[in-house]
């Protein structure tokens, strides 16, 4: 029975298997040379067709590089592990043809097996998976439970039948475990795309031939580096897009451009779901009807284009560049549309202090229920893109102290735990 492990993330996805030499992680070839992880997404042209005429998806970096040469032509669909607990997304519609969470789900699963068994050999049947501690939208009446149904069955769906889950953050303690020479009380903090999750866990050699490592207490957040793209593009994005504009409706009255579009608007994955006639219909009439038409237009050209993801793109080097620098400039330009506006780090922090703060209180809590004093922590580990975010890491330097902080396999550290977790299952 083959140790394989695979982290199944809202942004980027990664697959291992472990052996006595250690974890060997599969590699994702595209456009621009070879990727370390499986980008989380879909994309499907109109006019690509199998022998039935059934739509043909193509996943992970590879659905990017289709997606740019069909300029604009094609759906991309992106972060489906964040509708996993949501009752709300049962089904969408992709050029006519109707699929479900789990059709979607199964498809780029599919894709993902293939490429990783073109070199990794064989997968089998067993298989442990990481899960967050709290999946986005779980605060809904067994939220939890339809998440690992919905996951569950599109495992299964691409012959994965045998499935154990773990934790996120606890997977990434068996990464960070490797490089102990003692033994260590961690508190381990992952951030992936969609939530934010957190662990205190004792690792370290003598822990190495137990089943499990002794876990203290685990906890988490549905809010991640996502949350805080979505601030910049509400800030800075949206008013630019006609957040806040007028326009006359009916018998002559003034009314606001409806805000439920800029909600849409504020979480990048779901700007493809904006794309319908119904909604199209209506930026078309309010654009014939407020003092501000340059700006609703700037918005139906990103519709018309398909433009989500290079519009991610662009916040996320602003959000990249304010983690090294005071001050950036966001520039997201397809003529005619041009956006440009300068971001300092002292705005940016403004904007996700109410993202932060959750983040915050979510570690005193589980150092409260675990009955831990941040003191008594060896290390802590920090391990996602989001963890470079400044306004994040001082959440932990000022419980922590700055010296007991780590860092490292901000891509890979889940997906190797989940390898080395799967020798003992």
């Amino acid at each position: 029975m083959r140790s394989v492990g695979l982290d199944f993330g809202t942004t980027n996805s990664a697959i291992g298997v472990a052996d006595d030499g250690g974890v060997k992680l599969a590699r994702f070839e595209h456009a621009a040379g070879i990727a370390d992880t499986f980008r989380s997404i879909l994309f499907f042209h109109p006019e690509v067709r199998d022998a039935r005429g059934r739509l043909v998806s193509v996943a992970g970096p590879r659905a990017i590089d289709r997606y740019l040469e069909a300029e604009g032509k094609g759906r991309l669909m992106q972060s489906l592990k964040s509708y996993l607990a949501d009752r709300g997304f049962q089904a969408t519609s992709i050029f006519s043809k109707t699929h479900t969470l789990v059709d979607l789900m199964t498809l780029l699963l599919a894709d993902l097996r293939a490429r990783a068994e073109e070199q990794l050999g064989p997968l089998g049947e067993r298989i442990v998976v990481g899960r967050p501690v709290h999946f986005a939208h779980e605060s809904t009446d067994g939220g939890e439970a339809l998440a690992i149904e919905r996951l569950t069955t599109s495992l299964a769906n691409v012959g994965w039948t045998d499935v154990v889950f773990e934790y996120e953050p606890v997977a990434a303690a068996y990464y960070y475990e490797q490089q102990l020479k003692k033994d260590e009380l961690v508190f381990i903090a992952d951030f992936g795309g969609g939530t934010s999750d957190f662990s205190l866990i004792s690792v370290g050699p003598s822990h190495t031939k137990e089943a499990k490592r002794r876990i203290l207490g685990t906890d988490g957040v549905g809010i991640a580096g996502d949350a805080l793209d979505a601030r910049v593009l509400h800030n800075v994005v949206a008013p630019m897009l006609g957040l806040g504009s007028t326009y006359k409706a009916m018998f002559g009255r003034d009314l606001e451009v409806p805000v439920w579009i800029y909600a849409k608007l504020r979480r990048w994955h779901h700007l493809s779901f904006l794309k319908t006639k119904k909604n199209i219909d209506l930026l078309q009439e309010i654009a014939s009807q407020t003092d501000e038409p340059e700006k609703i237009e700037a918005l139906l050209h990103i519709l018309d284009y398909d433009l989500g993801y290079h519009l991610y793109r662009a916040v996320e080097r602003a959000k990249v560049d304010l983690s090294a620098s005071e001050e950036t400039r966001f520039v997201f330009t397809d003529l005619p549309l041009d956006i440009q506006a300068t971001i300092t780090r002292t705005q940016f922090e403004g904007w996700i202090s109410e993202e932060t703060t959750a983040m915050a209180e979510c570690v005193d809590r589980l150092l409260a229920t675990t009955g831990v004093a941040a003191k008594d922590v060896d290390q802590v580990f920090m391990t996602g893109g989001t963890s470079f975010v400044p306004a994040v890491r001082r959440i932990f330097d000022e419980r922590f102290g700055a010296g007991k902080i780590r860092a490292g396999g901000e891509m890979i550290s889940v997906a190797t735990g989940l390898a080395l977790r799967a020798r003992s299952v």
